[in-house]
């Protein structure tokens, strides 16, 4: 299986606090990757490292190489291009001040879409994928704050697909939205797969085990292990990673 992002001896410290140590791995092109752990584990840093949005940290410190397709995210010149390859959804939602359809069509738009079917087409799209279009279609015009956490959280979701991005980082997406809606939003991330690479940071350890193919496990700024999901969570190598995934602590 070949590697769509490869960390290799990756390092990360805030004002001289090791956040990351030493992180040697791959994750698989098109393909749903799970990474779980407790609180400041490093699992937000990591994503932050890919399309280098660590860059926005003062303190933040970068040593080792994160490569996207083979090449050193470093060395692409273009990093707003990395970050458009690259979409990322955070723990809470971050409404931009404007219609739901504009937070949706902003970044096609900033790319050079200015075909009003064809934006029309993607927002309608990207909204049915984030599990949206049937509460907000009548209401486009409304602003997009004044949508409920959940909603909002969807639409920050539609936001980083409208991007039609290579790879889909997923920060804890489902912490603001209900139990049947993030398991409807599981069944599109299962279909998205065929068309992105998807990383999924989730605190739901029942949530990996449903869609992630592989998995990794992190604890205090380290790569513990990772490998296949079931593995991970039926057969895991060491005891830390045991007593996680079966509730001992975290």
């Amino acid at each position: 299986m070949n590697a769509h992002i490869k960390f290799e001896n990756l390092n990360v410290s805030y004002a001289g606090q090791s956040a990351l140590r030493d992180i040697n791995m791959e994750i698989p092109e098109k393909q749903i990757f799970g990474i779980v752990g407790p609180a400041n584990s490093g699992k937000t840093t990591l994503l932050k490292c890919i399309n280098r949005t660590i860059e926005f940290t003062e303190s933040g410190k970068v040593n080792g190489v994160v490569r996207v397709a083979g090449e050193d995210v470093r060395d692409i010149k273009n990093v707003y291009g990395l970050r458009r390859r690259v979409g990322m959804v955070f723990p809470l939602p971050v409404g931009l001040p404007m219609t739901i359809y504009e937070n949706v069509a902003y970044a096609p738009k900033r790319g050079g879409m200015y075909d009003k079917v064809e934006l029309d087409a993607l927002v309608e799209k990207c909204l049915k994928q984030a599990m949206l279009w049937d509460e907000v279609k009548d209401r486009l015009n409304s602003l997009g704050t004044k949508l409920s956490g959940g909603q909002q959280q969807r639409l920050t979701l539609a936001r980083a697909l409208s991007l039609q991005p290579e790879i889909l980082c997923l920060d804890e997406f489902s912490i603001a939205i209900d139990p049947v809606t993030t398991m409807k939003i599981e069944d599109v991330l299962t279909e998205l797969k065929n068309e992105m690479t998807i990383i999924l940071v989730t605190n739901l350890l029942q949530q990996a085990q449903r869609i992630a193919g592989q998995t990794a496990f992190f604890n205090a700024g380290d790569l513990v292990e990772y490998g296949s999901t079931e593995k991970i969570f039926s057969e895991p190598e060491h005891q830390i990673t045991y007593d996680y995934v079966t509730g001992g602590f975290g």
